[in-house]
């Protein structure tokens, strides 16, 4: 909750700011544009491109949670994209100023095969707490019994049955990997290992063999990877804060499910699941925001008139 001062500066700061530069502000934070060099292009300050930042993660966050809700969906895909806050786990120690939250972090996804809808997201580590509210959240925006595919992390074995019951054709598609061929030495480690095999597990339900796969949502950690540069490996342009980093996720799966355009599906993944009947655009996205805005309250001394 934002106190009294907050409220007056947020809405002097959005009174201040023309509409269309917020906007221009918003397309570059989703096409992966780095805070610092928006400041630059746009002409405004980093803290002003930081508190918008913020602010359109809290209304996209919110929008997300109401709007994507009861989807019909028949073929789901999850997996899990790594990144890190401030630094990663194996520095945290030696990081003199490191902030609650720093270490190696995780996104997990998971998408409508069919019409590509992010239908849920959970950031945390690897551990079967995090896999359990991921799965929970999953299993609250379905309407219908899905085919359910991911990788082989164990954690999920669990949870799965616990989100879901049996209500559920679950599958695993383990992937196995091997050393990359004809490399060695210091290059190996900023190569990824060479998949040479994938193996298919059946766990519950009638999941149809031929379908069990992930490469539609690892298509999407794909997207993310180009769309936020804090994604980006061996650059500085990682998360410094936990919140931030919250606040990009947001604010770019409203982006992709309800205004970027599927070149395969011709229209939004939104409006292909039914979850929004008309195209939005970045006008749209920005008008969220002020929505979800405190409104500017009375300035100096306020008396009651006397009725």
């Amino acid at each position: 909750m934002l106190d009294a001062k907050q409220k007056s500066s947020y809405c002097s700061f959005m009174n201040k700011m023309p509409h269309q530069t917020r906007v221009t502000i918003l397309n570059m934070l989703v096409e992966g544009s780095s805070m610092r060099s928006i400041s630059r292009i746009t002409g405004v300050s980093i803290n002003t491109v930081t508190k918008l930042l913020e602010d359109a993660g809290r209304a996209c966050a919110a929008y997300h949670d109401v709007t994507v809700r009861d989807v019909k969906a028949a073929q789901v895909q999850c997996d899990e994209i790594w990144s890190f806050c401030y630094a990663k786990d194996m520095n945290v120690a030696t990081e003199k100023a490191a902030p609650e939250g720093a270490s190696d972090v995780l996104t997990w996804t998971a998408i409508d095969r069919d019409r590509r809808l992010i239908l849920a997201f959970e950031v945390g580590d690897r551990s079967a707490e995090t896999a359990r509210d991921f799965m929970d959240d999953l299993a609250d925006r379905l309407a219908t019994r899905v085919q359910l595919t991911t990788d082989g992390h164990k954690a999920d074995l669990e949870t799965v049955e616990g989100a879901f019951g049996m209500e559920v054709d679950y599958a695993m598609l383990i992937k196995l990997y091997g050393e990359p061929a004809g490399q060695k030495g210091h290059e190996r480690k900023y190569s990824p290992a060479e998949c040479i095999g994938a193996r298919r597990e059946l766990i519950s339900g009638h999941a149809v063999q031929e379908m069990v796969s992930t490469s539609h949502v690892e298509r999407q950690n794909l997207s993310m990877c180009m769309g936020m540069r804090r994604f980006t490996r061996l650059t500085n342009g990682f998360s410094k804060k936990m919140e931030n980093h919250l606040h990009m996720l947001s604010l770019y799966f409203v982006h992709y499910n309800f205004v970027r355009m599927h070149k395969t599906l011709r229209m939004t993944p939104a409006m292909a699941a039914g979850v929004a009947k008309e195209l939005h655009d970045m006008n749209w996205l920005a008008g969220l925001i002020e929505a979800a805005a405190p409104k500017a309250g009375p300035r100096g001394p306020y008396k009651k008139r006397a009725e």
